[in-house]
């Protein structure tokens, strides 16, 4: 039976005209595939339902899960990953490419002393400060992006938020996209998280297809359809690679002691 032709976001990156568009925490989604199928060529497998319109990705040892299930809330998380010990999850407009940060580093080895993401954000030109309870707040220049470390008045317990509000004019705010973190979430994956929030490198954009057009610059001579697939084809590359790394960082480097029956018949055979 012939395939029938469905036009649909899924034919990208052909399926329009590309523009190079900054600053990329202000450009929208973006295609997920951009993390969905790092993740799987990394590893994961996918255990979603066909007939429902989520995409459910796990670990290859079941540690950690992705959960993508678009929700008609603005205000709603349509990303969710977890672990048994934390949770992050992030909203519609969240750029993929930030979110990619996060689980990117999902595939890759910890690093041995725990990562800092404070210096990555004022180094980008955020300012910092913190206040006599440890809450930790950082300020984008543009004045309506932040991220923190802050506990509840009623409780110790912290937590992170990064997000993008827009104000309405009216002394309200609309927000753009959040992202959410437990505290016990793993400073490497926040740090990933950061870097790719600040990274000046344009993201790839149809004309207009941007939540908020005014907000962002588009050039219309960035990279198109056979440039874009070649990059996504490295991208899934670099991910097979980082995993079978981090495989292999993780398996036993020393040989089991030989117990006495072994060593006896080695004595033997002498």
């Amino acid at each position: 039976m012939t395939r029938p032709y469905v036009a649909s976001a899924a034919d990208d990156p052909w399926s329009r005209i590309w523009c190079d568009t900054t600053p990329r925490h202000l450009a929208g989604a973006g295609d997920p595939r951009h993390v969905t199928q790092a993740l799987r060529a990394g590893g994961w497998k996918n255990f979603g339902d066909p007939d429902f319109p989520h995409v459910v990705l796990g670990s290859p040892d079941y540690q950690h899960t992705l959960v993508l299930e678009p929700t008609p809330n603005a205000y709603g998380s349509w990303w969710r990953v977890s672990s048994q010990l934390w949770s992050a999850s992030f909203g519609g407009n969240t750029p993929v490419e930030i979110i990619a940060g996060f689980t990117d580093a999902l595939l890759c080895s910890p690093p041995a002393a725990e990562l800092d993401i404070w210096p990555t954000l004022r180094a980008a030109g955020w300012t910092y400060e913190c206040d006599e309870r440890g809450n930790e707040r950082a300020h984008h220049p543009d004045g309506i992006t932040t991220m923190e470390r802050s506990a509840t008045l009623a409780s110790d317990y912290f937590s992170w938020k990064a997000e993008v509000a827009l104000p309405t004019g009216l002394g309200g705010h609309h927000r753009l996209w959040h992202g959410y973190f437990d505290d016990r979430t793993p400073r490497h994956l926040l740090a990933g998280f950061a870097t790719a929030l600040v990274d000046p490198a344009p993201v790839s954009r149809g004309r207009y297809d941007v939540p908020h057009d005014h907000l962002v610059t588009q050039v219309e001579r960035g990279a198109q359809g056979e440039q874009l697939a070649a990059a996504h084809e490295a991208r899934l590359k670099a991910s097979r690679s980082a995993a079978r790394k981090a495989r292999r960082s993780a398996a036993p480097t020393t040989r089991p002691s030989a117990g006495p029956a072994t060593e006896a018949t080695t004595a033997r055979s002498r």
